[in-house]
């Protein structure tokens, strides 16, 4: 395997185990009644272990991948002068130390109580992932314009992740409606997550249009472009994303009045179909913040 594609390969698998903590750990730490929170987080809870495991150990392996694309390759991608040089001396290396400082902040959440520790990999993982804004694109800029760059991809991640993340409990939620003992619980989860999902998906949109214009300064229309095209097909995505969502809510939600079961089954498709369409959208964002942006 190249090199360019492990750094790709790493930048995914970072971004969305760090994407699913935070969004699914959120939601449940603010949003979901505590008894239905307690006993989804249970069920997360081994899938949030290999997550800090995936999150913490892709950012370690990220700084000597880095040095090797900035070096000649692999052999300075295991030279540890290189690797000194790329920390010491460049932006990449202190983003970096940035990361690494909130990754290893996931640690404790892992030995908490279930309750403190919803909260604590919700807190750790959301400030890692406002973390990447030190890296990437957002550092081309100095003074008060990269400052406000950094602080919308900020935005962007954080809402992106809130969204995509939250859907996996959203789908275990889905299964208590038929329980009795959850239905209420479950509910009152539901519609809290279509509330803020609204927010989310606006501030996504809104983000995003602005990262565009400081990146780009224009919409991404060459498809000469391997950086254009790979943004505009992840616009395209979000756009379809944001068409499942509004279907969700306002074509399924409404008939669950009448036909609950038949409702239920296609939020779910829909919900799933989210998570596999914000799967795909991780993976090229992770393959064209490698490009040159133009």
């Amino acid at each position: 395997m190249g090199l360019e594609t492990t750094l790709v390969l790493c930048r995914f698998v970072h971004n969305t185990s760090t994407m699913f903590m935070w969004g699914a750990f959120a939601y449940l730490a603010l949003l979901v009644p505590k008894p239905l929170a307690l006993e989804i987080g249970e069920r997360l809870r081994p899938a949030s272990g290999i997550a800090v495991f995936l999150a913490i150990g892709t950012i370690f392996a990220a700084l000597p991948l880095q040095a090797g694309m900035i070096g000649q390759g692999w052999s300075d991608a295991v030279d540890l002068g290189t690797i000194r040089d790329v920390l010491l001396e460049t932006s990449v290396g202190r983003g970096w130390a940035i990361q690494v400082a909130a990754a290893l902040l996931l640690l404790p959440a892992l030995a908490l109580s279930p309750r403190r520790a919803r909260v604590a990999l919700a807190m750790a993982s959301g400030l890692l992932l406002a973390s990447l804004a030190f890296s990437g694109h957002a550092t081309m800029r100095e003074g008060w314009i990269g400052a406000a760059h950094r602080f919308n991809d900020m935005v962007h991640v954080l809402s992106g992740g809130a969204w995509i993340g939250a859907l996996i409990p959203v789908v275990l939620i889905l299964g208590r409606l038929r329980q009795a003992e959850w239905r209420v619980a479950a509910q009152t989860a539901l519609m809290r997550f279509s509330s803020a999902g609204h927010a989310a998906v606006a501030l996504v949109i809104a983000s995003g249009l602005v990262n565009t214009t400081l990146v780009l300064r224009r919409l991404p229309a060459d498809w000469t472009s391997p950086y254009q095209a790979l943004l505009a097909l992840k616009i395209i995505l979000v756009v379809v994303l944001t068409g499942l969502a509004l279907i969700n809510r306002y074509v399924f939600v409404p008939r669950m009045r009448t036909s609950e079961a038949g409702s239920v089954r296609a939020i779910r498709l829909g919900t799933l179909t989210e998570i596999a369409l914000g799967i795909v959208v991780l993976g090229l964002v992770a393959w064209f913040g490698m490009l040159e942006p133009v």
